[in-house]
């Protein structure tokens, strides 16, 4: 199956809005909740891609998010 270039390029101003919303969520997380209990960063980190608008997320990957948030790595 071959994709087709021009769907990837029609695809992508959502892509970029997406990756947008997931950063600034993640951003005033990291900056209000670095270091705190992981429920409590995983709790602020859920609401805070919800208010941006930044949803479905996987759980899998807002559980790694809050867990690095609550560790302060990979910052």
């Amino acid at each position: 199956m071959t994709a087709d270039p021009s769907e990837y390029e029609k695809a992508m101003p959502a892509v970029s809005a997406f990756l947008t919303k997931m950063e600034r969520a993640v951003d005033r997380t990291w900056a209000t909740h670095a270091g705190q209990p992981y429920p409590t960063v995983r709790e602020a980190l859920a609401l805070a891609l919800e208010e941006e608008g930044a949803h479905p997320m996987v759980p899998q990957v807002v559980d790694e998010l809050a867990r690095q948030i609550s560790e302060g790595t990979n910052r």
